[in-house]
Formats: structure tokens, C-alpha cells, sequence
């Protein structure tokens, strides 16, 4: 009995049969689409009968994705007839299957590095440089449809606010800010109305963001919550002189703590804490005076002037159905989208173009109004309808 010892390396036969398969499944399919034509021109290849309706005029090649890995058609071309495969067209019918679950998965905020994983993982190849042209063609088509479509519904409440990131622009990297407008509409479900690209978050920016939203059918609107960003408060005076606005409180802490020193955060927290605590907006004015006056004892003589210079802005809620205060006084409900974004575009660093950025922005946000964070009810808007403001 030999002493010889057989070893097998297992990657090198799991890469042998695969090829194995793959070119026995390129064979079988060959062979069909050759009967196709057979049946087609009512004879083989070669065959001189009475009966041949047309004859072989070559083949031309396409490249097929299966489950074995990719293969190479050879599809027959006739002189005459139009040669039509079964087995193409179930072909073209999974492509477009496949491209649109591609299509809704990048929507969906998944990267294009996890795509590419995804289908080596289902059949064994990448996506081609073709796949990868037609899907973000067809992902920037349906970003742009979605951003420019018409807002038909009243939206009482809009709140806005500004995501920063990197571009490279010229070899050189700058921040370019994307502007975005979530809205609660009359039944009380959100919805993200408009993003667009502004260089900064200014004047000129928000004024055409505005505009923009206007163009598109915005209306109804009662109430802008926002941070107090440069232009912000003007554009909505001059595009929607009707609606009132509300300065975010989170973001105004934060612009009072920069100016106390970090051992006294969490006193100065509990006093301004203690003003948008009240029962109504009299009582609120009355504390934000006793308020300023503690922080000049205390010598936090900026953040008493900062205090009491803004402090009338973040009261705007109060003039608003008590149900809806804790939710509309605050940025709160667009941050979250915000941070979702970020999350998506961290891995990516830099884009190389401002397109690029807003169709990955935009995905997410499309994505999520389909899913139950759009469809659930937000605010019960009953309660705005029966709203009867009082003479505070």
C-alpha cells in the first residue's frame, strides 16, 4: 500500500468547478438560442429546404449575469426576420427588475461600495462600468423629479436648517452647505418639501431656497422654526411676510453657554430651562427679566445681554396650541434628519461635485418619507384648527 499522501487544495477545486458550471450554462444557453433560431427560420443551421423562411446572417455577442457567474451569448442574426429570444427577454425582464431594486437600494441611502458587495455576492460579478452610468442617471432623474415636485398641500409648519460638507472643487476642499426644508402638513405628517446647494447658508441662499419653495406651491405656512442664521430671518419676511418665526431654544442655549464659563453651564441651563417653562408667554417675559438679572449678579454680564436680545424670539411657539409647543420650538425634528445624513455621507469625505452631494443627501430623506417616519402622524392639527389665540 502506497505511503503517498493526497492533498487537495479546496480553493483551486471550488474555482475549477465554478468555471466548470459556467461554461456548461453557457453552452446550454448557446444551444437554446440556437434552437430559437432554428425553429425560427423553420430549419437548421446550414439546412437547404423547401420550407426555410430565412437564413443565418452571423451572430452578434452580448454578455448575460447568472447565477453561475457571467456568460458570453452568441445570438443569432437572421437576413430577414428579427430574431426574438425567449431567453433574452426573460434576461432584459430580470435587468430591469434588478436595476430598479439597485436604483431603490441607492435611494435608500445605501452605498455604492455595499451595491457592488451585494451583487458579486448574488451573481458572482460587479456591476459594469454601463450598470453603474444607467443607475446614477436614473437615481439623479428621480432625485430631481422628487425635489422639484409641486407641493400640493398646506403646510403650517416648515422647519429649516443647513448640512455642511466637503467638496472638492479645483483640487482644492471647501464646505458647501445643503439647504433643507422638512414641513408638517395639514394632516400632521412630515415631509422633506426642498433641498437644494448654497455655498454658505446667507442671504442670496435662503432667499432662492425660499423662493424656490414658493415656485413649487408652499403654503399655508404659519410658522418657520429655525436657527438664527445670517439673511435667514429677512428672506422669510420678504417671501412669507404672513408667518411668524420661531427661533430653535436648543440652538440658542448653546449660543448662551459659549459665553459662560463650563462650571456655571449647568446653573445658567436650569434658569433659561426655567423661562420656556411657564404656563404662558406673560409669565415667560416675567422670568426671562428675573432671569437676565440673576446672570448680571452672577458677572455673566454677555450672556445676560445675549439672553435678554433674543430671548422674545423663541417664545413664538406660545402663541400656538399647548400640544404642539414641545415639538415646534425646537429644530429637534429636522436634527435627527441631519445626523442621518451625516451618518450616510461620513465614509465618503469629499465629493467631487456639488450633484454628487445633493443626490446622496436627498436620497435618504426620500427614502424615509415612504417608510413609516413620513406616514406616521406627528401633530394632531385638530388641535391648531380649534386654536382660539389669547390676548397674551
Amino acid at each position: 500500500m502506497s505511503d503517498k499522501i493526497v492533498q487537495l487544495n479546496e480553493q483551486v477545486i471550488k474555482t475549477e468547478l465554478k468555471e466548470l458550471v459556467r461554461q456548461s450554462v453557457q453552452e446550454v444557453l448557446n444551444s437554446l438560442l440556437d434552437a430559437e433560431a432554428d425553429q425560427l427560420t423553420n430549419a437548421q443551421k446550414y439546412e437547404r429546404t423547401e420550407g426555410r423562411q430565412d437564413t443565418r446572417a452571423g451572430h452578434y455577442t452580448r454578455k448575460l449575469l447568472t447565477g453561475a457567474g457571467e456568460v458570453e451569448l452568441e445570438v443569432p442574426k437572421l437576413r430577414t426576420l428579427t430574431f426574438e429570444s425567449a431567453i433574452i427577454e426573460r434576461y432584459r425582464r430580470r435587468e430591469s427588475s434588478v436595476e430598479e431594486a439597485l436604483v431603490e437600494m441607492y435611494l435608500a441611502g445605501v452605498s455604492t461600495r455595499r451595491i457592488e458587495d451585494i451583487t458579486e455576492l448574488l451573481w458572482d460579478a460587479k456591476l459594469s462600468a454601463g450598470t453603474v452610468s444607467r443607475l446614477n442617471g436614473k437615481v439623479y432623474e428621480q432625485i430631481e423629479a422628487w425635489r422639484k415636485r409641486p407641493l400640493e398641500r398646506t403646510y403650517p409648519y416648515v422647519f429649516l436648517d443647513g448640512v455642511y460638507l466637503k467638496r472638492n472643487w479645483g483640487g482644492e476642499y471647501e464646505n458647501v452647505a445643503i439647504l433643507i426644508a422638512m414641513a408638517v402638513n395639514e394632516r400632521g405628517e412630515r415631509e422633506v418639501i426642498g433641498a437644494t446647494e448654497g455655498m454658505k447658508e446667507d442671504k442670496e441662499s435662503w432667499l432662492a431656497f425660499l423662493r424656490h419653495l414658493k415656485e413649487r406651491g408652499l403654503q399655508g405656512t404659519q410658522l418657520f422654526t429655525a436657527d438664527k442664521c445670517t439673511g435667514l430671518i429677512e428672506s422669510m419676511a420678504e417671501v412669507f411676510p404672513q408667518a411668524r418665526y420661531q427661533r430653535c431654544v436648543v440652538h440658542y442655549y448653546r449660543n448662551i453657554f459659549s459665553v459662560v464659563p463650563r462650571k456655571k453651564v449647568k446653573e445658567t441651563a436650569a434658569m433659561l430651562k426655567a423661562i420656556h417653562a411657564q404656563e404662558d408667554k406673560v409669565a415667560a417675559l416675567k422670568k426671562l427679566g428675573d432671569v437676565t438679572e440673576k446672570l448680571q449678579e452672577m458677572k455673566l454680564y454677555d450672556a445676560a445681554q445675549k439672553v435678554e436680545a433674543a430671548a422674545i424670539e423663541t417664545l413664538t411657539y406660545m402663541d400656538f396650541p399647548r400640544e404642539h409647543w414641545r415639538r415646534i420650538r425646537t429644530n429637534n425634528a429636522i436634527e435627527r434628519l441631519n445626523r442621518e445624513i451625516k451618518r450616510r455621507t461620513k465614509s465618503i469625505g469629499a465629493f467631487p461635485e456639488g450633484r454628487s452631494a445633493l443626490m446622496l443627501v436627498c436620497a435618504r430623506p426620500r427614502h424615509m418619507e415612504q417608510s413609516e417616519w413620513g406616514q406616521k402622524t406627528y401633530l394632531n392639527m385638530q388641535h391648531l384648527e380649534d386654536y382660539q389665540p389669547s390676548d397674551s
